[in-house]
């Protein structure tokens, strides 16, 4: 079985030249992202679209942006990753629609095992990480390989996501828990206990 072969079966693999192409080929193209002209929108958009593995126009992501391959990483429609986003994308990156990805946010499937025998001679792994619709990540966050995120989740700044999180909930901290399940209450506000005005609440209902 060839490394390419055990990295996409979730076993350990070390890097080789064919591995190495695969992310030269990133490299490349997270240079040219990452020193486009921040104003050129449709430039930036196009050059996603070519590094990621799935996405489309609406896809946005405010560079810099760091991944190590790329083609790993599926998003969904209306995804937008803010600055600073890491994605270490040694097995697939699975991302719903409606996503928000807050500034300094790092998402990890690459790992190393526990014992320092066994990570001797520069074995790794990756273990799949999916992301539902409409989540919103927090500034700061750190997913860990394997976690599953469900629909409409907000995960809060500064995180660290060690286990799955179900849907509709709010979870936060080191490591992340959930805090409580999001409601119908939640619809009146849009900050703390700052209620939304009637004028956009009405063009929200409308949209």
């Amino acid at each position: 079985m060839s490394n390419t072969e055990r990295r996409e079966k979730g076993l350990l693999f070390l890097a080789d030249d064919d591995d190495w192409a695969e992310m030269k080929h990133a490299r490349r193209l997270l240079w040219k992202m990452n020193h486009t002209d921040t104003t050129d929108f449709d430039g930036i958009r196009a050059i996603a679209n070519e590094l990621l593995g799935k996405s489309d126009e609406t896809t946005f992501i405010n560079p810099p942006f760091t991944c190590d391959y790329g083609k790993n990483i599926e998003v969904g429609r209306n995804f937008f990753a803010n600055y600073n986003c890491i994605i270490l994308d040694n097995a697939k990156v699975t991302i719903g629609d409606n996503c928000l990805i807050a500034p300094n946010v790092s998402i990890y499937t690459a790992g190393h095992a526990v014992h320092p025998d066994n990570r001797a001679g520069g074995w790794e792994y990756g273990i799949p990480v999916t992301i539902g619709d409409n989540v919103w990540i927090g500034g700061n966050t750190v997913i860990c390989p394997g976690v599953t995120i469900g629909d409409s989740a907000v995960i809060g700044a500064g995180s660290v996501v060690t286990h799955d999180i179900p849907p509709m909930t709010v979870a936060a901290g080191n490591p992340c828990r959930i805090l409580r399940a999001i409601t119908e209450d939640d619809r009146k506000y849009y900050f703390r206990d700052r209620e939304i005005d009637p004028e956009t609440r009405a063009t929200m209902d409308n949209q």
